[in-house]
C-alpha cells in the first residue's frame, strides 16, 4: 500500500470544533438519559436536562431540534447497547429455550435500573407519528436481529422446523419482552421473575415451531 493509500484509509482527525460538539452532544444525552430513566418521558423538561448537563437550553437545541428528537437519539443508543447485551449472552451449543431466555434475562438486568426510560419507550410508541415509529423500528433493528440469529441457528441445528416462520416468533417473542416490563413497574417483579416468565413465554410461542423429532 503506497502512502496515498494509507492516508485515504485512515479517518480524518476531527478539528477541536468538532470535537467539543461531539463532546457537548454526548453530555446532552447523557443527561436525558438520566432524566428520562428517573422521571419518564413526559416530566423530562428540556431546561432540566439542559441543567443536568450543565449547559444552556439553547446548547440543547443546537445539537436536537425537540425533546421528541432527543428522546430517539437516547432510544438508538440504548437499544444498541442492549442488543450488544442479548447477542454476548446467548450461551453457544445450548437449546434454543436456553439461549433466548439466558440473552433476554441479560437484557432486564441491564436495564431494570431505567424502568421510567423503557415505559417511555412502550407508551409513545402508541401515540408517535409514522415518521417516529419508523426511526424507533430502526433502532430496535440490531436487537431483532439478536434475536432472530439464535432462532435461525436453532433451524440450522434442527430443533426448530425448516418452514418456521422466524420473522413472526422474532415479533412474538420481542412483545412479550417488551411487556413484561409492566410486571416489573406495577407488580415490583424483579429480573429472576421476569426471566421465570419470559421462559414460560417462550415455550408457549415455541412450540408449534419445534422440529418432529
Amino acid at each position: 500500500m503506497t502512502d496515498t493509500v494509507a492516508s485515504l484509509a485512515v479517518e480524518p482527525r476531527l478539528n477541536r470544533r468538532q470535537a467539543a460538539k461531539i463532546r457537548t452532544r454526548q453530555k446532552v444525552l447523557d443527561a436525558a438519559r438520566s432524566l428520562f430513566a428517573e422521571r419518564g418521558y413526559e416530566p423530562a423538561t428540556i431546561r432540566d436536562i439542559a441543567k443536568g448537563a450543565g449547559m444552556s437550553t439553547g446548547a440543547v437545541f443546537a445539537n436536537f431540534q425537540d425533546k421528541a428528537e432527543l428522546f430517539e437519539a437516547v432510544l438508538t443508543e440504548d437499544m444498541t447497547r442492549l442488543a450488544e447485551v442479548v447477542e454476548a449472552a446467548a450461551p453457544e451449543g445450548e437449546p434454543v429455550r436456553q439461549r433466548l431466555v439466558s440473552a433476554l434475562t441479560a437484557g432486564y438486568q441491564s436495564s431494570l435500573d431505567q424502568l421510567p426510560l423503557f415505559q417511555a419507550i412502550v407508551a409513545r410508541s402508541w401515540f408517535q407519528p409514522l415518521a417516529a415509529e419508523m426511526r424507533a423500528r430502526a433502532a430496535t433493528k440490531n436487537l431483532l436481529l439478536a434475536i432472530g440469529g439464535i432462532l435461525q441457528k436453532a433451524v440450522a441445528k434442527g430443533e426448530l422446523s425448516k418452514d418456521a416462520d422466524i420473522r413472526l416468533l422474532v415479533e412474538l417473542i420481542w412483545d412479550a419482552y417488551l411487556s413484561n416490563y409492566r410486571r416489573a413497574a406495577y407488580d415490583e417483579w424483579d429480573a429472576q421473575a421476569l426471566s421465570d416468565h419470559m421462559g414460560k413465554q417462550i415455550d408457549v410461542i415455541l412450540a408449534g415451531a419445534l422440529a418432529t423429532r
